[in-house]
Protein backbone atom coordinates (compact mmCIF):
# COMPACT_ATOMS: atom_id res chain seq x y z
CA UNK A 1 0.00 0.00 0.00
CA UNK A 2 2.59 2.26 0.99
CA UNK A 3 4.67 1.95 -2.57
CA UNK A 4 0.84 2.50 -4.20
CA UNK A 5 0.45 5.64 -1.85
CA UNK A 6 3.97 6.46 -3.54
CA UNK A 7 2.55 8.02 -6.46
CA UNK A 8 1.86 11.98 -6.05
CA UNK A 9 -1.25 11.88 -8.74
CA UNK A 10 -2.59 8.42 -6.55
CA UNK A 11 -2.10 10.11 -2.97
CA UNK A 12 -3.25 13.22 -4.08
CA UNK A 13 -6.66 11.27 -5.91
CA UNK A 14 -6.96 9.06 -2.53
CA UNK A 15 -6.04 12.45 -0.30
CA UNK A 16 -9.08 14.12 -2.10
CA UNK A 17 -11.39 11.73 -1.42
CA UNK A 18 -10.84 11.38 2.52
CA UNK A 19 -9.77 14.71 3.74
CA UNK A 20 -13.45 15.95 3.90
CA UNK A 21 -14.14 13.00 6.28
CA UNK A 22 -10.96 13.47 8.56
CA UNK A 23 -11.23 17.00 8.39
CA UNK A 24 -15.17 16.64 9.92
CA UNK A 25 -13.66 14.43 12.23
CA UNK A 26 -10.81 16.25 13.25
CA UNK A 27 -12.88 19.19 14.24
CA UNK A 28 -15.36 17.41 15.94
CA UNK A 29 -12.79 15.79 18.35
CA UNK A 30 -11.14 19.27 18.92
CA UNK A 31 -14.58 20.92 20.05
CA UNK A 32 -15.63 18.28 22.19
CA UNK A 33 -12.10 17.92 23.67
CA UNK A 34 -11.63 21.54 24.27
CA UNK A 35 -15.23 21.89 26.10
CA UNK A 36 -14.56 18.55 27.98
CA UNK A 37 -11.28 20.29 29.33
CA UNK A 38 -12.55 23.62 29.64
CA UNK A 39 -15.78 23.38 30.43
CA UNK A 40 -16.53 19.88 32.02
CA UNK A 41 -13.26 19.09 33.76
CA UNK A 42 -13.56 20.18 37.71
CA UNK A 43 -10.78 22.66 38.79
CA UNK A 44 -8.06 21.80 41.03
CA UNK A 45 -8.28 21.97 44.66
CA UNK A 46 -4.78 23.74 44.94
CA UNK A 47 -4.22 25.95 41.65
CA UNK A 48 -8.17 26.35 40.86
CA UNK A 49 -9.22 26.89 37.13
CA UNK A 50 -5.67 27.73 36.41
CA UNK A 51 -4.55 24.16 35.83
CA UNK A 52 -6.93 23.84 32.65
CA UNK A 53 -4.24 25.96 30.43
CA UNK A 54 -2.55 22.21 30.47
CA UNK A 55 -5.25 20.66 29.02
CA UNK A 56 -4.29 22.97 25.70
CA UNK A 57 -0.39 23.88 26.55
CA UNK A 58 1.19 20.09 26.87
CA UNK A 59 -0.71 18.23 24.14
CA UNK A 60 0.22 21.49 21.50
CA UNK A 61 3.69 21.17 22.81
CA UNK A 62 4.00 17.72 21.79
CA UNK A 63 2.41 17.61 19.03
CA UNK A 64 4.99 20.71 17.82
CA UNK A 65 7.54 18.28 18.57
CA UNK A 66 5.93 15.86 16.66
CA UNK A 67 5.66 17.84 13.88
CA UNK A 68 8.93 18.66 14.02
CA UNK A 69 10.60 15.36 13.98
CA UNK A 70 7.84 14.35 11.06
CA UNK A 71 9.83 17.37 9.33
CA UNK A 72 13.22 15.52 10.41
CA UNK A 73 12.12 12.43 8.65
CA UNK A 74 10.66 13.55 5.32
CA UNK A 75 13.61 15.56 4.56
CA UNK A 76 15.52 12.55 5.18
CA UNK A 77 13.88 10.55 2.70
CA UNK A 78 13.80 13.69 0.77
CA UNK A 79 17.54 13.48 0.65
CA UNK A 80 18.23 10.30 0.62
CA UNK A 81 15.67 8.64 -1.56
CA UNK A 82 14.75 12.11 -3.68
CA UNK A 83 11.25 11.98 -3.63
CA UNK A 84 9.10 14.34 -4.70
CA UNK A 85 6.44 13.97 -2.10
CA UNK A 86 8.93 14.24 0.90
CA UNK A 87 9.74 17.23 0.05
CA UNK A 88 6.20 18.97 -0.04
CA UNK A 89 5.45 17.09 3.13
CA UNK A 90 8.07 18.46 4.92
CA UNK A 91 7.82 22.20 3.55
CA UNK A 92 3.89 21.95 4.77
CA UNK A 93 4.71 20.25 7.82
CA UNK A 94 7.45 23.09 8.73
CA UNK A 95 4.42 25.46 8.26
CA UNK A 96 2.28 23.68 9.82
CA UNK A 97 4.86 23.38 12.64
CA UNK A 98 5.72 26.70 13.38
CA UNK A 99 1.89 27.36 13.78
CA UNK A 100 1.47 25.18 16.28
CA UNK A 101 4.25 26.07 18.91
CA UNK A 102 2.88 29.38 19.19
CA UNK A 103 0.31 28.04 20.99
CA UNK A 104 2.81 26.82 24.06
CA UNK A 105 4.88 29.67 24.19
CA UNK A 106 2.42 32.53 24.12
CA UNK A 107 2.35 35.20 26.84
CA UNK A 108 -0.34 37.16 28.05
Amino acid sequence: MINWLANPARFMRLSAKTLPWCGWAAVTFLVVGLYWSLVVAPPDYQQGDTVRIMYVHVPAAWWALGVYLFVALASAVALVWRHPLAQVAAREAGARGRGVSRGPLARR
